[in-house]
C-alpha cells in the first residue's frame, strides 16, 4: 500500500499482514475493521489517476486507463467486486458478519 511506507503490513498489520494473506481470526476483527475504516479515509485523499495497478511495476496502468465511471470520485470507491459492489463495503460487511457469528474470516479464490 502506498501509505505503508514500503513495508507491507507495517501500518495495517491485520488487513495487510493477515487478511490480505487470506485469513483473519475472530479475535482480530475489531482491529481489522478499525484499519479498514482508516484505509477508506486515507484513500479519499487520492484521485483515481493515483491508482497503483502493480506494486512491483509502478509504471503499469489499468487496462481501461482513465475510462472509468463518473461514480468513482477517489480511490476509496475505485475498487469493486466482479459484480460491481464496493470492495471496502463488502469486506466490512463480511468482517461484521464474522464478528456476529463469532467466527474467523477466510478469503478463498474461486
Amino acid at each position: 500500500m502506498r501509505f505503508e511506507h514500503g513495508k507491507w503490513g507495517r501500518v495495517y498489520p491485520k488487513l495487510m499482514g493477515k487478511l490480505y494473506q487470506g485469513y483473519l481470526k475472530n479475535r482480530d476483527l475489531n482491529e481489522g475493521l478499525e484499519e479498514l475504516c482508516k484505509v477508506r479515509k486515507e484513500l479519499k485523499n487520492f484521485s483515481p489517476s493515483d491508482v497503483i495497478w502493480d506494486a512491483e511495476d509502478l509504471s503499469l496502468t489499468p487496462p481501461w486507463g482513465n475510462n472509468i465511471s463518473s461514480d468513482i470520485t477517489d480511490l476509496s470507491n475505485y475498487f469493486v467486486t466482479s459484480d460491481g459492489r464496493d470492495l471496502i463495503s463488502v469486506l466490512s460487511e463480511a468482517m461484521n458478519e464474522a464478528k456476529e457469528m463469532q467466527c474467523d474470516i477466510e478469503i478463498d479464490n474461486l
